[in-house]
């Protein structure tokens, strides 16, 4: 196929015809509260719209993704969006109501408007501009999936649906808020837990037995050192760590505790691992006698699928010059006069599953900043969602002709 200036206006005419149309489906999701293993209604409403656009194939899989497909060629292309939210924690902090889908000034406010419902609303209407405009190759299947448990596992359902529900995409296109780049890589990362054991006594004599609380203290102070001190590399950056949670076991507030817990989080760059980050934290002063391990995920989705997974997630990069890149960058061309720029995400994506499990190439594009997500000013601007759709209806025609 070759892509002229008319074929790239007609593509903008559409998507700007839609730009409403998309408007209204984002505000509805936005409207549908979906935190993590409680997407439900959210996946539904989803499944809905993709109907109503003329998805060739609608379902929705075990674990509780919904997928939409379009074609049936030997080159299969991933569309992923996670559609599930963190929490709003205080309501009072927020400048317009999280679950209304606030318009003002050409943006849209809400929680999930970054991170991540715009780029399904996107998505979506971009599967039906493809139909519309017959832009699909022949060689191509594509399936636009709404993603649950992001927030809570990243990674986790989208694994699950690959590798047990009949999705084999050869490339994934993550949805994730890029700000309009393309991008190819981040930061892994792990969940460790990090427990000392002590002798409990009578607060009142503290000397008859062993504070575990106590004990913990040289673990922190060396996990303190170590930030600033980890690998780094010139694209993905530096390593991190922080211990983000503390507890401990103890009879009543006048008895030494006989347990302490704590919980870290371990950002790992190129040449990191789980393992070794594990090992650095039993190579710490105080660690000896402590017990280290990696966190486990559990909690069920909400069609009840159970999941069974350790909480590491690989660091991943896509080689700046891969044929997945490259399609990318010449879509954004075509459509919008310039290559867009390549980046990386500070924070993890689903990514760490399609590209850093199981090796499939994925690049990430989609509208809305990084900052934004996760924030009281969770927003996405309107010509962030037009650009978008036309990127989503173009890229399979491109990557057909440019992926051999």
């Amino acid at each position: 196929m070759k892509f002229t200036d008319e074929q790239a206006s007609k593509i903008k005419e559409a998507s700007e015809k839609y730009t409403d149309d998309i408007v209204t489906f984002l505000r509805d999701l936005i409207a549908i509260p979906s935190f993590s293993s409680q997407e439900g209604d959210c996946i539904k409403r989803i499944k809905e719209e993709m109907e109503k656009v003329g998805f060739d194939e609608v379902r929705i899989d075990a674990i509780g993704n919904v997928i939409g497909t379009i074609g049936n060629g030997p080159k299969k292309i991933l569309y992923d969006s996670h559609i599930d939210t963190v929490a709003i924690a205080d309501p009072t902090a927020w400048n317009h109501d999280p679950f209304k889908g606030a318009l003002k000034d050409d943006i849209i406010y809400g929680r999930g408007a970054s991170d991540n419902k715009a780029a399904i609303a996107c998505m979506v209407y971009a599967g039906k501009i493809i139909k519309e405009l017959d832009l699909l190759p022949e060689d191509i299947t594509l399936y636009i999936a709404g993603v649950v448990q992001e927030e809570d596992c990243d990674g986790w359902a989208v694994y699950e649906m690959i590798t047990t529900q009949g999705i084999k995409p050869d490339c994934v296109v993550l949805g994730e808020c890029t700000n309009l780049a393309i991008n190819r890589g981040h930061r892994g990362r792990c969940e460790i837990k990090v427990t000392t054991k002590g002798v409990s006594c009578h607060a009142s004599a503290p000397e008859r037995g062993v504070n575990a609380i106590y004990k913990m203290l040289p673990i922190i102070q060396g996990i303190e050192k170590l930030q600033g001190n980890l690998k780094d590399d010139p694209f993905i950056g530096p390593g991190s760590i922080a211990v983000t949670s503390i507890e401990c076991k103890t009879a009543s507030l006048n008895v030494v505790p006989d347990e302490c817990t704590i919980y870290i989080d371990r950002r790992m760059t190129v040449g990191e691992t789980t393992e070794s980050s594990i090992e650095e934290i039993k190579a710490l002063p105080g660690a000896e006698e402590a017990e280290v391990s990696l966190l486990q995920y559990e909690t069920p989705s909400w069609t009840g699928y159970q999941p069974e997974w350790d909480k590491y997630f690989p660091t991943w990069v896509l080689e700046e010059d891969h044929p997945l890149v490259e399609a990318g960058m010449k879509c954004g061309e075509i459509l919008f006069g310039e290559m867009p720029p390549t980046s990386r995400w500070v924070f993890s994506t689903d990514g760490i599953s399609t590209m850093g499990r199981l090796g499939i190439p994925t690049i990430g594009f989609g509208p809305a900043e990084e900052r934004h997500a996760h924030s009281v000013d969770d927003q996405v601007r309107i010509d962030h969602l037009t650009k978008s759709a036309m990127f989503y209806s173009l890229f399979p025609a491109v990557y057909s002709k440019h992926v051999k």
